[in-house]
């Protein structure tokens, strides 16, 4: 059986176990509610794996936004006007916006987390998929240059052309910046974070921005980057489908994306058991095999067709790096202002 064959079938299959997992619905369920995403063949997933048989199941109406923008979810609470239900974002997001007063706690009677990985749990979120920033190249652009670490993305002399690199500031850069530096793991945090500017310095007018998944896919498929920081799910999508597109996981830096319920929802009830199929055993599971971004659930893993093991972040344990999220909850606002500061220069 062909791997796309396999993954739909393990989808299909999701709707049928979503009550024995565990994820059930009272009768008076809202007629609808919005999921965001980040946008493109990444969200397209969410969709298959978690929303729509949620859907199918519960008879809950879910609308898709997206990408994800912490401005306007923060626009959104703060006026009252809240659209948004359940919101895919990154962890140092998830614990800033609590701290901030911003969610909505979870209500763990309904989303069920005892096979849930607790690293990935707190009170007003709870992991939607573990995922690395990995350097992904385009082998059209390089031929035979393997390049073996992040080092490589900062050589504009040895590989020529763009370098792919998230425009909005999200922890990850300056570790990128930093090892490249020849800074040893164990020794990145605190951050040098003057060291991380200088390094950046060296490739400002190389960068291509990226302001979404499928921007960064498109940066690299296009030829406009010749490689860059990508999430490893982005990378595998594009080598399923063909692209001729290599992954270095070298010093690959994991952390995980949380699903978050904005503080003045309506819809807080249903947002709750949507959440539980977004966890539960069945959702991670189908998720991956879509995406090869990593399950938080822990039953999870072993569902996960073959052929897409390798691609998950799991597999990569001793070149790991994982990224310090109570570094970045006390520092994220400082560095975050020299971050925009230095791309205006």
């Amino acid at each position: 059986m062909s791997g796309i064959r396999k993954t739909r079938r393990i989808w299909l299959g999701g709707v049928a176990t979503i009550l024995a997992a565990g994820v059930a619905y009272g009768a008076a369920a809202a007629s609808s509610l919005t999921f965001v995403g980040w946008g493109g063949e990444g969200q397209d997933a969410m969709q298959k794996a978690w929303t729509d048989p949620f859907q199918a199941a519960s008879g809950t109406t879910v609308l898709q936004d997206g990408p994800t923008d912490y401005g306007k979810f923060k626009a959104m609470v703060e006026s009252g006007n809240v659209s948004w239900d359940v919101v895919d974002v990154e962890g140092s997001f998830a614990y800033k916006a609590a701290g901030e007063g911003l969610l909505e706690p979870l209500d763990f009677s309904v989303i069920d987390t005892k096979d849930v990985d607790p690293r990935f749990v707190f009170d007003h979120g709870i992991g939607s998929l573990t995922w690395s920033w990995v350097l992904g190249y385009s082998k059209d652009a390089l031929g035979d240059k393997v390049p073996e670490g992040w080092a490589a993305m900062f050589d504009t002399e040895t590989y020529p052309g763009g370098r792919a690199v998230v425009k909005w500031f999200a922890p990850g850069i300056l570790e990128v910046a930093l090892l490249a530096d020849g800074v040893a793991p164990d020794k990145l945090y605190p951050l040098d974070v003057d060291r991380a500017f200088k390094k950046l310095d060296t490739i400002k007018k190389d960068i291509v921005w990226w302001n979404s998944g499928a921007e960064s896919q498109q940066a690299l498929v296009s030829g406009e980057a010749v490689m860059g920081m990508f999430w490893n799910g982005r990378t595998y999508m594009l080598q399923r489908d063909g692209m001729n597109i290599g992954v270095q996981w070298n010093q690959n830096l994991l952390t995980a994306d949380y699903v978050v319920v904005p503080k003045g929802t309506a819809n807080k009830d249903a947002a709750m058991k949507l959440i539980a199929q977004v966890v539960s055993a069945q959702g991670q599971a189908d998720h991956s095999a879509l995406t090869a971004y990593g399950p938080v659930n822990l039953k999870s893993t072993a569902m996960v067709p073959e052929e897409v093991q390798p691609a998950l972040p799991s597999n990569y344990p001793d070149s790991q790096v994982v990224i310090d999220l109570d570094y970045w909850v006390k520092n994220m606002d400082a560095i975050s202002e020299r971050w925009y500061a230095w791309q205006a220069q």
